[in-house]
Order: C-alpha cells, then structure tokens, then sequence
C-alpha cells in the first residue's frame, strides 16, 4: 500500500477515533494531584495514565523523528505521523494538525462547530436524527427528531459509522487548518416518505453537556452528553438541589467520555469519598478518589449502552463496584485506554495510547465495557424508573 493510499485510509477512519476522542484527558500534574483525585487542567506533554504495556501501539519518538524527517524533505510533517500510527495497529492513536487539537479542546470546554444535530443508527441501518440543537442551523431549517438522514453532501451514508457521518456534518478532513465556521454542508433527508434537500451553514455551537428534568414518578433524570469541564459540578448541584429521598436517573447513554476529572466530580455526588478508579505511571500504581460528603442514600440508577465510553465507562464501573447504583441498559462501548498527548515538530498534536484504567474491583474496561446489572435493549428507562421505584420501596 503506498504511503498515499495509506494517509488516506487513516484518514477515512479518523471519524471513529475522534468520536471518542473525548476520552480520558487526565490534565496537570498526576502525581499530586491523584491523592485528591482532582485533577486540574494543564498542558500538553503530560502522560494521562499508564497500568501495563499496550501492544500495538506506537512510540512517540518514531512518531516525532517520522514527522521530522518528511518536514526536512519538504513534505507535511502531520500526515508522515498519521502513517506510523496508523502502521502501529493503535486504535485510538490519532494526530491533529494544529486546528484540530485547538477545535478538540474547545470541545472540551463546551463548544463545537458543526450544524447541531444528533444521530442514530436504526434497526434498519438507516441514520435517524435524535435530537437538534436549540437555535442551530438545523433547527432554523425545520430539521427534527425521527428526521432520516439519507446522504450528506450526495454522499451515501448507509454504511458508514455513526461517527463518521458526525464528522462528516462537522466538516472534519475538508478545512487543510482553515475555521470551517460558514462552510456549507448539503444534507438529503426523509421524513414519512417526503423527501428533500437543506443547504446548512456551519457554526460554532455551545453545548450543555447536563440535562436536569423531572419525569415519571417524580424522578430527577440527570442526562450527562460528555464530561466537559464544569460537568462534574453541574451534576453534584442537581443531586444537592433535589428533594431529600428522590430517586436519580443518570442517564449516560451516548457519552463519549470526555475530562476524567469531571468524572470523579460527578461519582463525588453519590459516594463518601473513596476509590473511583486505578492506574499507573511508570510501574507505581496511583487512584483516583471521590470527595467526601456525597449523598449516598439517594436511590439511583445509571442507564448505559453501546455509546457509553471513555470516562462515563469509569464512572458507571466505580458506582457499580461500590454498590452505589443499579446499572440498566446494554453493555458499553469498552473504550478504556488511555492516551497521552505531545506535540511534533510542526505544531500537530499526537495522542497516542499508553495504557488503560481499572475499576475498584480491579475490573479491566477496554475491550470488554461494562456489563449493567440489568440488561435491557427496548424500553430502558421505562425499566429503570421501574427499578428506582423498587429501590425506594424497599428504603
């Protein structure tokens, strides 16, 4: 396969790894900070975590040297590291130009561009629109849930990844390090077998990465997108607002992941201080720890399934473990490596894999997720405000 072909073929597959790529960002200084289990934000060139060898993976020297090399003979340092990483078999190691890293960590603050729309892949392989972003492009067009996708810009989208035709809506591969804010993107969509075309600008959106509602039985429904920064306390101050005795939904199907510190943050509202998580750095073995003083009496269920990843897969395994919830849905995704980031020699950003995480119990997410207590496929917060309701009879 030529060296072409290959940036090609990494490039084409991008859309999955950065779908996750709110993963485990442990930022700052680890070693001080995971005796409180708060880590602050800091910067690059920082391990995130490290339990034990990962196989596969590619060294960040080579990465650098390869990027190096290409830059001396005139050639693009970023897509020379894409090469060896993807040559490597690392399946979350990706490069970023500039840009990219820069559009990354806005993400991480709680903001994105794209057209403000949400999908799913149906039963029938077709790609289902689920929610829309209050006063985003797609809204103002009329574009709403239950809305199919059938193709973006006259490309055919059946067979691709869910999070391909996200990046694809994001404008991701097309911007060569130009904001892609303004760009137009044309969608083919279908509703009751209507079909027809918008043409959509694309806008730097901000997100709230935390819904808080009342539903059925008087349940507090705590539905959590991803964990970016302020996440964790936005979760802590609705558990703290709600009525003494109110069972609590936490609802974290589709979370990407995102700052494990806002993780910790978020299992500090429903545990007394204790271990969330373990890892290593350089052979010694490090824990992460909620705060004291959560509300461990509350009645609480956490709802999972296929696109549970990355830290919300660390949260959802250390209340498990801890006997704190009752966990409903499908398996999760098993995103549970982690990545450490440095800069090359043109600016572009390689996170590559360096290890991964454990539960409490010792229990090993990636590859494996974690499997709910009550498997459930259809109708999974119905049987979950069933279980809290059961859970709070038996208070």
């Amino acid at each position: 396969m030529s060296g072409s072909e290959l940036h090609q073929l990494h490039r084409t597959s991008r859309g999955v790894r950065r779908g996750a790529a709110l993963t485990l960002l442990f930022a700052g200084v680890l070693g001080t900070a995971a005796a409180t289990g708060v880590l602050p934000y800091g910067e690059e060139e920082t391990p995130r975590v490290h339990t034990r060898p990962v196989a596969s993976t590619a060294d960040r020297d080579e990465v650098a040297r390869a990027a190096a090399d290409a830059m001396a003979n005139g050639k693009s340092g970023t897509e020379a590291a894409e090469e060896v990483v993807s040559r490597s078999g690392d399946r979350w190691g990706s490069v970023y130009d500039k840009s990219e890293y820069e559009e990354f960590q806005q993400a991480l603050d709680g903001s994105y561009t794209g057209v403000g729309l949400w999908a799913r892949r149906t039963a029938d392989g077709l790609v289902e629109v689920t929610r829309v972003h209050p006063g985003g492009p797609a809204q103002q067009a009329g574009i709403g849930p239950g809305d199919i996708i059938r193709d973006i810009d006259g490309r055919g989208i059946r067979k691709l990844p869910v999070t391909d035709v996200m990046a694809l809506l994001r404008g991701e591969g097309k911007s060569d390090g130009v904001s892609v804010v303004g760009t137009t993107v044309v969608l083919g969509l279908e509703r009751e077998g209507h079909r027809w075309t918008e043409s959509l600008r694309r806008a730097r959106l901000t997100t709230e990465s935390v819904t808080v509602d009342t539903i059925e039985g008087g349940v507090l429904r705590i539905e959590v997108d991803a964990f970016t920064k302020g996440t964790g306390q936005r979760v802590r101050d609705a558990v703290r607002a709600a009525p003494k005795g109110t069972g609590v939904l936490l609802d974290l199907r589709g979370n990407a992941g995102g700052l494990v510190a806002e993780a910790v943050t978020a299992a500090s509202a429903f545990l007394d201080g204790g271990l969330v998580a373990t890892y290593d750095i350089r052979g010694e073995q490090r824990a992460l720890y909620a705060d004291p003083g959560g509300d461990t009496d509350r009645p609480l269920v956490v709802l999972v399934d296929g696109g549970t990843m990355s830290a919300a897969e660390l949260l959802t395994g250390a209340l498990q473990d801890r006997g704190r919830s009752v966990t409903v849905g499908s398996r999760t995704f098993g995103k549970g490596s982690v990545q450490m980031p440095s800069t090359l020699p043109d600016g572009s950003v390689a996170e590559l894999t360096v290890g991964t995480y454990r539960t409490p119990a010792g229990h090993g997410v990636d590859g494996r997720g974690v499997t709910p207590d009550l498997p459930v496929s259809e109708g999974a917060q119905e049987r979950a405000t069933s279980v809290l309701g059961g859970l709070g009879s038996a208070e």
